[in-house]
């Protein structure tokens, strides 16, 4: 009998820690003989009961030699798809895998409809700082570089595939909030960044410019907008396919419908994955140098299976998404732009109202929101245990000091539950008076896990790592997709050490301004900026 691929077996019993000699011995004869019968050495687990000399029964698991890869990434959303091809370019003899619990890359977060499709540059978003506002165009310009890369070098396709130009603006009304856009503006207009950029106060300029939001509004409410014309609307969805397929096409291998389970190390340093087949329950092992776990809210679990001492003490706190969308021709025709206001009082920042004209598979649609909506599941497919399963001993006590913190906020996250169809469209009417019930219908939006940190609740990206960077994991949410490229270069930096020096000439390639801060660079930044619109036809 061929033991062919087979490293250990497994002696389970409810009556004993180990079985006995006399056991082992006619289990072994018996595993045998189930190999013998399955005549095939691919499967991946043989288990079998046999009936121990005392009578008590004792399960045998024949476990398989784990399949070998240089590089394992958990989940086929944007962060994994950015990373396996960015190391696909740099290294590409590496074997890299892909494990998806869904049936297609992209079918989470990254999807177009679980998120606005905004590529966020700080151009338009009210709640960053300015001090942020030129942090995350600073990362985006990383991102869009990239982009360019990959379309003039064939991982990407046509660029309106996934990327389209549309104004990014803010959008207030009243006079103290005239007042506030107009400081916000002049502090930010002269950096090269956000060079070309509008204050708007004129009403009639206004109305020519967002005639849909100046519809049944009186001229006499000041209103004023900060118009920046060079804004993307992304299909995240799109993009991540795109580049998973580009990397199975030169090598990776993708798994989906598999979901991990364990992630244990093992003595050599490297990481031992146990998947499940979702649709079958078929077990497989991969065992891997290097995790990057991409998966969106449940990588804080993943993480914290696999035990590192970087993710002690860190918390999740689910928050799930609705959006209003409408196609009909009229409205779509009549604005294209993505608007975003001001939060509300007691609301996360994340949430601040914003009505963006989308592209979605070659068509136009209007999306209004979000609204906060809750459930206990890290994944917009996930689990109800999700959240009880995530708490630890190491975490209880910051997750209990921010839910007293964070008492507005659980105040807003219930008055968004009670809202009907009704009042979200009357909330709709601050952005279009004229907005009619019939035109909007709901949708849900993915499941976003803010990181909870020493009690307090964070609203932003996070790279977690293992002290030698045999493993890593991004948690948190905004501005998420779009600073992608630069959040992927960093887990390089900090992981591939001993590589990322003589990587850089390859990197410079695809992004001229790595290492580069543009805003004080206007020259180069004029000039990547150009390369940029024309290789994404962008047009700007």
């Amino acid at each position: 009998t061929s033991w062919s691929g087979c490293t250990d077996v497994e002696a389970r019993s409810a009556e004993h820690p180990l079985l006995a000699d006399r056991h082992l011995l006619l289990g072994v004869a018996l595993v045998e003989n189930a190999v013998a019968r399955t005549g095939s050495d691919d499967r991946q687990v043989v288990a079998l009961h046999c009936v121990s000399l005392d009578g008590g029964r004792d399960r045998l698991r024949l476990v398989s030699k784990p399949v070998q890869t240089d590089v394992a990434l958990i989940g086929a959303g944007i962060m994994s798809a950015t990373l396996g091809a960015l190391l696909r370019r740099l290294e590409p003899n590496t074997t890299i895998t892909v494990v998806e619990r869904l049936e297609q890359a992209g079918a989470e977060s990254s999807d177009a409809w679980n998120n606005a499709g905004t590529g966020h540059a700080g151009l338009c978003e009210l709640f960053y700082t300015p001090e942020k506002a030129v942090r995350v165009n600073e990362q985006f310009q990383v991102t869009r570089q990239f982009w360019a890369y990959a379309v003039a070098n064939g991982l990407l396709g046509q660029p309106r595939d996934f990327v389209h130009p549309v104004p990014h603006v803010s959008f207030v009304h009243g006079a103290d909030g005239v007042d506030y856009l107009r400081r916000r503006h002049q502090a930010l207009a002269g950096n090269p960044l956000f060079a070309g950029t509008e204050f708007i106060t004129d009403f009639n300029e206004f109305a020519a410019r967002l005639p849909a939001m100046a519809a049944g509004r009186s001229p006499d409410v000041p209103v004023a907008l900060d118009w920046a014309p060079h804004g993307t609307d992304v299909d995240f969805g799109s993009l991540t396919r795109q580049l998973i397929d580009y990397g199975v096409r030169h090598g990776s291998t993708v798994h989906y419908g598999h979901e991990v389970r364990t992630v244990s190390r093992e003595s050599d340093g490297s990481w031992t994955l146990r998947l499940v087949e979702r649709r079958t329950g078929e077990t497989r092992r991969l065992n891997a140098r290097f995790v990057f776990v991409g998966a969106g809210g449940a990588s804080l679990g993943l993480l914290q299976r696999a035990g590192i001492p970087e993710v002690r003490g860190l918390g999740g706190f689910p928050i799930g998404g609705v959006f209003l969308r409408c196609g009909a021709a009229a409205l779509t025709a009549a604005h294209r732009a993505k608007v975003y206001g001001a939060p509300a009082p007691g609301a996360p920042s994340t949430t601040a109202a914003h009505l963006d004209a989308r592209t979605v598979g070659g068509v136009p649609w209007l999306l209004f929101g979000p609204f906060a909506g809750w459930s206990p599941k890290f994944l917009k497919r996930g689990r109800i245990s999700d959240l009880p399963r995530s708490v630890r001993r190491d975490n209880v006590a910051s997750l209990l000091r921010a839910g007293i913190a964070e008492r507005e906020l659980v105040g807003y996250l219930l008055g968004q539950l009670r809202r009907t169809h009704g009042s979200r469209v009357e909330a709709l009417r601050e952005f279009l008076p004229d907005a009619d019930d019939a035109d909007w219908q709901e949708i849900r939006a993915g499941q976003r896990v803010q990181v909870i940190r020493g009690g307090r609740l964070e609203f932003d990206t996070t790279i977690v790592h293992a002290a030698d960077g045999s493993i890593a994991g991004l948690l948190g949410a905004s501005p998420g997709a779009s600073t992608a490229v630069p959040a992927m270069l960093d887990v390089l930096n900090r992981c591939f050490v001993g590589k990322f020096d003589a990587w850089l000439p390859t990197l410079t390639e695809m992004v001229p301004s790595l290492g580069t801060g543009l805003s004080e660079e206007p020259a180069l930044f004029e000039q990547v900026w150009e390369w940029g619109s024309r290789t994404l036809e962008l047009g700007h």
